[in-house]
């Protein structure tokens, strides 16, 4: 880390050393701000500053701080908003050739869209989801936090342990070949898994201590590299608590959980800006399904947050997660159809699995002037797997069945790095960043096995040794012709090893592998006024493929490249009701091809998708919130007979939306659907996946020393599939195999009731 360190300074001083004597030569005056909490003296990152008279903004950094230099002496009004605080104004009296310091203290208010601005490239992230979203949705595990993401569907179809399927933009995404996942920064899509390439397991965050998500669709990102070609989101979990909390929640079908987050320092220390506390989550189920699934999970998480001066920070977080459950899998349609099983049995209900995880993340950011910040991260994960399936019953093995183990052994580590300097000019600015990510995967014992009743081994299909680095570097620029203006212009360079021990062969041989990949990304926003703001996004992604497929080199290409664009507006017809559209277009030169349940490749090719993403803020009254998301898609396979270039569950049309409200006597809920259309279960459209129409509640009051709270999902208890194949199988006693719909029966009417105890 310090040699890194060395070298980003290195590189700081040589880029801008130049633009430093700009700054010297300049005798205008200037105004440097910081901006915190109210209540937890938390400086808050990505605070609108506006000067209203000319329409400047800036936006906080990660200490608060924000910097307006070139300004002619004399008066200036500067209004200062944030997602979730009051707004206020404030004068600054500006003098030649000196800056004019502020502090301003925000307070914590109910989510206004008053608040919200959509000044192009300088507004806060609009796509950023918020304690307040969360918290407005039934949310069982960190996972379900993703469905917030407008046009995120998710599938859970193996007992609640195993990563949820997710669909995004035409997507079937499996569990996370196309979308980047992380954590405080630490990577959660596994390259080269046991079960699936970019497999992503978020269970091991606990749903209260997301503090935001913030997300975005599109490859359009320069320091987002693997896996980012549908979109990306980043879990940040929270850096101090405002209350300690014991919580119990308990519900249908045996469930129970219970989560305990104790703040260690008190008030004292975060006056200092020093935090630090300790999570803990356990949850038991037996679910919905006629074989018990004796699901439980264990998360513990301790974090200490310091800000060390006024220009350093220092975040250090340890966590560990296990989780085991029974699981009933899918089942085909037949066999509920023919009285077999019920809906909710099962054909081998000796599925399920286990898996754990724990992390080591330390984070340093410094401010080395107010124009330039540099940011460190180094992280370790220790990671285990273990997964038995049976997906196609008594096909292959009409004696034993065709049960199969997935499992591995793996360590992954790397570090990021980054500095960021803005030089401003005028009304105009040049925000530049430098960054770097490397990292690591060491996997052992990466095994695909039949098995038989989980505890018997058959025979070893696959097993082997991975070992995977990838080193990313970026450089952005982003230039702020005027407060209506900015252009972004990068490029991204990924380097990738790729190494395999086929622990099955009769001699030992190390087959390897390397790829480079440099990576175009441009993007353009323009304010057509206060109200109106268009957007432009363009750019290159990439999504790895596993190692296996690389070094056996099957003709296929290693680091399939997307190339996308998005033409969008953002625009506010009054100060309650925000709209958002885009047009987007997106191809990939070849899909994910290595299908871990069977060990083997599959043929691929060129696809192409393109839609229309619409979504509504409205707030009715201080109170009623409504929201919609609307998302129409058109997925295609390139190069395939017209009749048979459907791209098999990718969605056509999807919705999610709701009225929420927000009393100031603390009671606060929501009334939420979710609608996924009929969609292409085959290539030829012959076998559909039927869809669904859902809706859920959420009912709380909230007092300063306690909640009550209760969730109801399905609230119409409706009967529908969540996770669907087209898949050939066949039965005990059946003579020949049947190519059918497999689905997971999804959540019937579910009621969860919570209390919890704030001290």
């Amino acid at each position: 880390m310090k040699k890194l360190s060395i070298l980003l300074y290195i590189i700081i001083y040589i880029i801008f050393f130049f633009q430093g004597s700009i700054y010297a030569l300049n005798h205008e005056g200037s105004i440097q701000g910081q901006v915190y909490d109210a209540e937890s003296k938390e400086p808050l990152l990505g605070v609108n500053v506006l000067i209203k008279e000319n329409n400047q903004v800036v936006v906080s950094n990660p200490f608060g701080i924000f910097n307006i230099a070139h300004l002619a002496a004399g008066k200036y009004t500067l209004q200062i908003s944030y997602i979730g605080y009051s707004t206020l104004e404030q004068e600054v009296e500006v003098t030649d050739s000196q800056t004019s310091f502020v502090k301003i203290a925000l307070e914590s208010t109910a989510l206004r869209l008053e608040d919200i601005t959509v000044e192009a490239g300088r507004a806060q992230n609009l796509n950023t989801i918020n304690a307040i979203d969360i918290q407005m949705r039934p949310v069982n595990t960190s996972q379900d936090i993703l469905r917030v993401v407008p046009g995120l569907f998710m599938a859970q179809h193996a007992g609640g342990g195993k990563a949820e399927q997710i669909f995004l933009r035409g997507f079937d995404i499996d569990h996370g070949t196309d979308i980047q996942l992380t954590a405080d920064g630490i990577p959660v899509n596994m390259v080269s898994h046991a079960h699936g390439q970019g497999y992503s397991d978020l269970h091991f965050l606990i749903p209260e201590l997301v503090e935001t998500v913030a997300f975005d669709k599109g490859m359009y990102y320069a320091d987002k590299g693997n896996f980012n070609t549908a979109g990306f989101a980043d879990f940040r979990t929270r850096n101090v608590l405002d209350k300690s909390m014991i919580k119990l929640e308990g519900g249908q079908y045996d469930s129970f959980r219970t989560v305990a987050l104790i703040d260690l320092l008190g008030k004292k220390a975060k006056e200092n800006n020093q935090n630090a506390y300790i999570g803990a989550e356990y949850s038991f189920s037996n679910n919905y399904f006629d074989s018990p699934q004796n699901f439980n999970r264990l998360n513990l998480f301790a974090k200490y947050h310091h800000y060390l001066d006024q220009n350093k920070i220092l975040s250090l977080s340890l966590s560990t997660f296990r989780s085991k459950w029974d699981a009933s899998g899918q089942i085909p349609e037949r066999a509920v159809s023919q009285g077999i099983i019920g809906r909710f049995g099962a054909i081998d209900d000796t599925e399920g699995g286990e898996t754990s995880r724990s992390n080591l993340n330390v984070q340093f950011t410094q401010l080395l002037n107010p124009q330039t910040t540099i940011q460190h991260q180094i992280f370790v994960s220790k990671y285990d797997f273990e997964l038995y399936s049976n997906f196609t019953f008594f096909l292959e093995d009409p004696e034993n069945g065709d049960q199969i183990r997935q499992k591995e052994d793996r360590i992954l580590y790397g570090y990021r790095g980054a500095v960021e300097h803005e030089l401003s000019l005028g009304n105009s600015s040049l925000i530049s960043e430098f960054g770097v990510d490397i990292r690591r995967d060491e996997v052992r014992n990466n095994e695909l096995s039949r098995s038989f009743g989980r505890k018997t081994t058959l025979e070893n299909l696959a097993l082997g040794e991975v070992n995977e680095n990838n080193l990313g570097m970026y450089l952005r620029e982003t230039f702020y012709i005027n407060p209506k203006f900015s252009v972004q212009g990068a490029l991204r360079l990924d380097y990738f090893q790729f190494s395999y021990v086929n622990a099955l062969s009769n001699t030992f041989e190390r087959q390897t592998e390397s790829k480079a990949l440099l990576l175009p990304k441009l993007n353009i926003n323009y304010d057509i006024s206060p109200k109106v703001s268009l957007y432009l996004k363009t750019g290159i992604g990439f999504h790895s493929n596993d190692t296996r497929v690389v070094v056996a080199q099957e003709g296929r290409e290693i680091l399939p490249k997307a190339y996308g664009s998005d033409l969008g507006i953002v625009f506010k017809p009054y100060d309650r009701l925000l709209i958002q559209a885009a047009a987007w277009y997106l191809r990939l030169d070849q899909e994910f091809v290595y299908v871990g349940d069977a060990a083997v490749v599959e043929p691929s090719g060129e696809t192409e998708r393109n839609g229309i993403d619409i979504s509504l803020r409205w707030q009715l009254t201080d109170w009623l919130f409504a929201d919609a998301d609307l998302n129409l898609t058109q997925a295609k396979a390139l190069n395939t007979p017209e009749n048979e270039d459907n791209i098999p569950l990718a969605p056509t049309f999807t919705s999610i939306g709701g009225l929420s409200f927000q009393f100031k006597n603390g009671l606060n809920g929501s009334l939420r659907y979710r609608y996924l259309d009929d969609r292409p279960a085959n290539e030829d459209n012959s076998t559909v996946a039927e869809g669904y129409f859902l809706m859920d509640a959420v009912l709380r009051f909230t007092r300063p020393r306690y909640q009550i709270g209760f969730t109801v999902e399905n609230l119409l208890n409706r009967d529908w599939k969540e996770a669907q194949f087209d898949t050939e199988s066949r039965l005990f006693e059946e003579a020949e195999p049947v190519s059918e719909i497999h689905f997971t029966p999804g959540t019937p009417f579910f009621l969860r009731g919570s209390v919890s105890f704030f001290f």
